[in-house]
């Protein structure tokens, strides 16, 4: 029986601004206000200020405060009153609502008070109340990689580094620039996993390929790498013939589930986040069966502190099929296949600078993307991009690195030493 399912799918390129003229001079009802400070109450009563399109303030909202979110339509304040998330990034994303004051000043203050909230109390208690309609099948993840990673490769490489890397960077130092933390978070991964030449190594989720070609430029290695993204790999597999690196890097469109060989190196880094739970224990097997038994793993993946829902706006609008796991859950990838966990790294400041980097990058380009997106387009991704600076400053969001290997496997440096110093690992002669 196929229980695949298929909803209507409605993505941020497919949403057009609103004409909020229309409550202009519209007083706001009884059944307003009420909705609005029952709003105010429910995420916690944040240090911003809430308002409505007549100038009304929530009750007990700093009426003074430089933060604001206003609601200029009656329906952007109702459906989020309903349901927060999607309803307020839907409202925001097509000019219903609006945040005056710095955007990312105003998320943080929001999220914080937000995490112990009635809201999100409630939220974790009854999980199902924002409807999370898309999965993980084989025919889902493909049409979900499609919708954010195949808008297309000029859009990313507007805003991006010019290797084009669309994850965490690693900020070693507080000089560093965006390009050069991406190649420092590259070098990070490859020693986390001791790569040695002629080493065989698989990654799961390859993006633009910038990992796969760094480490067979800097560690010798032959590498598989698998996305199906058709974008993302086409443009990798360009790379690797432009540098000379395709005999040692074969770029392959296909999903992770087929995966097959051995291999001494297991990489996923941000893949994870579109595997979804239901799917963990599948992708623990996969690795199990292609790990070899010196082998070592890494997964790098945006995570939280504690099981709790993923953001409907995100999940709907920007990443369909995403959702975000605390280490409790990350565990069903390696509890039940034996795996023993070397290292768990937490890189959560680590992104909001990267994110704050994209960001400023992204606006940077404003008039470009004017020229071929519309303002829904760009306001939504303003406000994804900078609710992500927020969410990594507030501390809603973690990004972990978990290092794993096989239970039996005694071939382990003794210390963490040769991550910073790039020497040469010791390592424990038994």
């Amino acid at each position: 029986m196929n229980t695949t399912r298929h909803p209507a799918q409605i993505f941020v390129k497919d949403l057009q601004e609103s004409d909020t003229r229309t409550l202009q001079g519209t007083r706001a009802t009884l059944l307003d206000r009420l909705a609005l400070n029952f709003l105010y109450d429910a995420i916690g009563r944040p240090p911003v200020d809430f308002k409505l399109w007549d100038g009304t303030h929530a009750a007990n909202s700093p009426g003074g405060s430089r933060l604001r979110i206003i609601f200029r339509t009656r329906k952007a304040l109702w459906r989020t009153c309903l349901r927060p998330d999607p309803g307020f990034g839907d409202a925001y994303t097509v000019g219903e609502a609006d945040i005056e004051g710095d955007l990312i000043e105003t998320l943080i203050e929001t999220y914080r008070t937000m995490e112990q909230s009635p809201w999100q109390n409630f939220r974790r208690r009854v999980p199902g109340w924002v409807a999370l309609p898309y999965g993980n099948s084989l025919t889902e993840s493909k049409r979900n990689i499609a919708a954010h990673y195949d808008l297309g490769n000029d859009f990313y490489r507007l805003w991006l580094d010019p290797d084009m890397v669309y994850t965490c960077a690693y900020y070693r130092g507080a000089d560093l620039d965006l390009a050069a933390a991406q190649q420092a978070k590259l070098e990070h991964v490859c020693r986390k996993v001791g790569l040695t030449p002629g080493m065989r190594v698989v990654e799961a989720g390859c993006g633009w390929g910038s990992l796969a070609l760094y480490m067979a430029r800097h560690y010798g290695v032959k590498v598989r790498a698998f996305n199906i993204s058709r974008e993302q790999i086409t443009h990798a597999q360009q790379r690797a013939r432009e540098e000379g690196l395709d005999h040692a890097v074969e770029f392959i469109e296909d999903d992770y589930r087929n995966i097959r060989g051995e291999y001494d190196a297991f990489v996923s880094v941000g893949m994870l986040e579109h595997v979804g739970p239901d799917h963990y224990r599948e992708l623990g097997e996969l690795i199990k069966r292609c790990l070899a038994p010196a082998g070592r793993g890494l997964i790098h993946s945006v995570g939280r502190n504690r099981t709790t829902p993923m953001n409907g706006w995100i999940h709907q609008r920007i990443f369909p099929g995403s959702y975000t796991p605390s280490l409790k859950e990350m565990m069903d990838i390696f509890e039940a296949t034996s795996f023993s966990i070397l290292d768990v790294e937490n890189l959560r400041l680590h992104y909001a600078r990267t994110l704050t980097d994209w960001l400023r990058n992204f606006d940077d380009r404003l008039p470009v993307i004017r020229d071929k997106y519309n303002e829904a387009f760009i306001r939504a991704w303003r406000l994804y991009l900078g609710g992500c600076v927020a969410a990594f400053t507030a501390g809603t969001l973690q990004l972990f690195q978990v290092v794993f290997t096989h239970s039996g496997n005694n071939r382990l440096p003794r210390s963490r030493d040769h991550l910073y110093a790039g020497t040469e690992p010791e390592f424990w002669s038994n």
